[in-house]
């Protein structure tokens, strides 16, 4: 496929502007460049050809299974983005009067309350624009909140290693040190090594719960206990909140803080490079750290309001809106009685999944799953060469999407499958069948599973090559 670079053509135009009827303006001369930019020349067609053949090329949610672990890759509903779509949310300006945004701001407060319920919060912030953006406030509110106290020292925290990779960057950029907690046999938090961590330099603890293995901390109670006592805070990474949204909240199992992936829990729009929102959610005692803007009721008047140990904002304005929007859409549409059926649904699927591939694979842990499980191939690729990436490769020349590779990494030659609540069963067995055929090709050549994909239009790159020689900027023939 041809960049549009290479289809540029000198003089060629989409567009045509009109005679001006008004003066001209010219710039300084120091302003001005040198010679031209280097853009492609090109007709319209060429433009909407080249995108449409590119989008021919993506695999998105609306082409078939996409179980991509700890991610929650569900089906949007299209009304959310209709919701977010009404000129009177899309065509406002972060800069117009709050006298002009009134019903922008009641929504803002509607997803505030609903948030906060689903979490056993107290108030919650739309500025973080992802989910680490929402680590990193959390953090941020911990620190502030140490410090408030001239308990300055305390800038440890605990991480799990199966913790999601963000968490021990995120503490770090906060100038904490991270302590890795190892997990037990069973994949869950060792409480007799958590007791031996912290201390009085503990900042807090940074938990994922269910956590990566797709596990339940039944423990949960006695670790925030353990952490509360040594005078630490608790952190939740909500990335896998939609295992347990409606059910439970982090708040009741003793969590001072989390932050939401809207974008996956609350099915707005995943991956791509869009944007996100990582809304971080507090109790009362950290409410006055967070970030401002926050929306707050005055009689029947929504105006803003900052407190002055705010860590300050995180990002322009009041953060991405339009995801916030669409989160409170699922939210209203779903209720309290349908929530909770999102994370029961969650659970089955995983745990019919694990159920039929289980015939074949050996999965990490045995017993009931939450919403993601964990396939290893280490004996595998020790017996016949056939890895984890060998069998993802696999399943992309089968038409779907692979699991999660390689994640976490606690557990080797791994592929982290979710199927999420919105898959028919019609779907998973389709899915099941198609795992089982190509482990059994694969087990019966295993020189043949390094040659896949062959059916795609782009095959098995040298991903080595790759990544020590990336081509990075398009250089024409003739430079």
């Amino acid at each position: 496929m041809k960049l549009l670079f290479e289809k540029s053509v000198p003089g060629r135009r989409s567009y045509y502007l009109s005679d001006l009827d008004v003066p001209m303006a010219s710039l300084p001369e120091n302003l001005c460049r040198k010679a031209p930019p280097g853009l492609p020349e090109l007709a319209e067609t060429d433009v909407t050809r080249h995108y449409s053949a590119l989008e021919s090329r993506t695999f998105g949610i609306n082409d078939g299974f996409y179980p991509l672990g700890s991610c929650t890759m569900k089906y949007n509903p299209k009304i959310n983005d209709s919701v977010a779509g009404l000129p009177g949310f899309a065509g406002l300006h972060p800069l117009q009067p709050i006298e002009g945004v009134q019903g922008l701001l009641e929504a803002l407060d509607m997803a505030d309350r609903c948030l906060s319920q689903i979490t056993g919060m107290d108030k919650m912030t739309f500025q973080p624009a992802a989910g680490a953006h929402g680590e990193f406030t959390g953090l941020m509110l911990f620190k502030a909140y140490h410090e408030s106290r001239g308990d300055a020292a305390r800038k440890t925290v605990v991480v799990p290693d199966s913790a999601h990779g963000t968490n021990p960057a995120t503490a770090s950029m906060c100038g904490m040190k991270v302590v890795n907690l190892p997990s037990t046999a069973d994949g869950r938090v060792d409480l007799v090594k958590l007791q031996e961590v912290v201390g009085p330099d503990t900042a807090g603890i940074m938990l994922t719960n269910p956590n990566t293995l797709g596990l339940f901390e039944q423990e949960i109670l006695e670790i925030t206990e353990i952490v509360h006592k040594a005078g630490g805070l608790c952190y939740y990474d909500g990335a896998n909140l939609n295992a347990i949204a409606g059910v439970m909240r982090p708040g009741d199992m003793g969590f001072d803080c989390v932050h939401l992936n809207l974008h996956k829990t609350f099915s707005t729009p995943h991956g791509g490079g869009g944007p996100g929102c990582g809304a971080v959610g507090c109790k009362s005692f950290l409410q006055k750290y967070l970030p401002g803007p926050q929306v707050q009721k005055d009689g029947g008047r929504f105006t803003f309001d900052q407190s002055d140990e705010s860590v300050g904002n995180i990002l322009g304005f009041y953060g991405n809106i339009l995801i916030v929007l669409r989160a409170l859409a699922y939210i209203m549409a779903y209720g309290k009685d349908g929530l909770p059926l999102i994370a029961k649904h969650a659970l089955l699927n995983a745990n019919y999944l694990k159920h039929r591939l289980a015939e074949r694979f050996e999965i990490t842990n045995k017993g009931l799953c939450m919403h993601e499980f964990i396939i290893t191939m280490e004996k595998e690729a020790k017996a016949s060469g056939v890895t984890a990436m060998d069998m993802a490769k696999a399943i992309i020349d089968n038409g779907m999407m692979t699991p999660t590779m390689y994640f976490p990494l606690i557990v080797k030659e791994c592929l982290m499958v979710e199927p999420t609540e919105t898959e028919g069963k019609e779907t998973l067995d389709e899915v099941a069948d198609t795992y089982i055929r190509i482990y059994d090709a694969l087990m019966a050549d295993p020189q043949a599973a390094k040659a896949f994909p062959v059916n795609t239009v782009v095959g098995r790159p040298d991903e080595v090559a790759a990544a020590r020689n990336p081509i990075l900027r398009y250089t024409s023939v003739d430079s």
